[in-house]
């Protein structure tokens, strides 16, 4: 069975304006409309739905990019001055993280404009694997 993710809600109190966010750091485009979802496609083909909420806890969304797209990720977010840390309590401000359990992963974390907890990752590699 090949099970895969097609897309989830993700709330948002203005939809265009944390969709356009992200795929701005991301480096991607605003999908077109969907009912009343604003959709930003991955690569992988799974879209996060943007849908008008008002009243929602935040959530985490963490996105595997190669080296690349992370050094350029990182600078959209230094760039467009979005405050980016070190750790998911927040508490690193301005750093980015070197994984201890993944050789050559490198991260960090920031907030969208609803105050979700978006990450950026590369994928690195086991310790101890050659």
């Amino acid at each position: 069975m090949t099970i895969q993710l097609n897309h989830t809600i993700v709330p948002a109190r203005a939809p265009q304006v944390s969709a356009h966010f992200l795929a701005g750091i991301l480096g991607l485009d605003v999908s077109p409309r969907v009912a009343h979802f604003t959709p930003v496609t991955l690569a992988n083909e799974v879209s996060l739905d943007y849908d008008q909420m008002e009243d929602f806890e935040p959530h985490h969304y963490a996105f595997m990019v190669n080296g690349q797209e992370f050094d350029d990720a990182l600078a959209r977010i230094q760039g467009g001055r979005v405050t980016h840390y070190g750790d998911p309590a927040c508490t690193q401000v301005g750093e980015i993280y070197r994984s201890k359990h993944a050789e050559g992963r490198r991260g960090t974390y920031f907030r969208d404009p609803d105050g979700h907890l978006m990450e950026i990752l590369t994928r690195g590699r086991p310790k101890g694997l050659i």
